[in-house]
């Protein structure tokens, strides 16, 4: 079956460098599809996660936003960070949520950036929860 290579890159560190079979990321236009040989492009991410495919595994990856370029042979993902499922603080991820969720329900005293980063913020601490297995995980109110 035919591979591509796969390169998730953050500015710390490399987070993943392997061949794939097939890769599904969310675009800001919706959710791409990318196999061996796919057209190039490049286009944003949003914070979510993505699958990568080999055989019969699968690798999901936590990317908190960032681009993805599609080349002939080869598929970059510049991140602002990434994140491998044992690699996640999965009560980190939670205290984050919770914090989130708090400023999102404090209304409308927020201005509208502040309650994009908090959007922002649960988006991100809802993806580390889901790629971490954990998806599950009840709210502690």
């Amino acid at each position: 079956m035919s591979t591509f290579l796969l390169e998730i890159v953050t500015p710390e560190h490399v987070v993943f460098s392997e061949q794939v079979n097939s890769l599904t990321v969310r675009g800001v236009e919706g959710e791409l599809g990318i196999l061996p040989h796919h057209v190039p492009l490049v286009t944003p991410l949003q914070v979510a996660p993505i699958v990568a495919k080999t055989g019969g595994d699968s690798t999901t990856i936590a990317v908190h936003g960032g681009f993805v370029e599609v080349q002939k042979d080869k598929v970059i993902i510049l991140a602002e960070s990434a994140e491998l499922p044992e690699e996640i603080d999965v009560d980190r991820a939670v205290a984050a949520r919770e914090r989130a969720e708090r400023r999102l329900s404090a209304g409308s005293n927020q201005d509208r950036i502040d309650h994009r980063r908090a959007e922002l913020a649960l988006q991100r601490a809802i993806t580390r929860i889901n790629v971490s297995g954990n998806a599950k995980i009840k709210k502690h109110h």
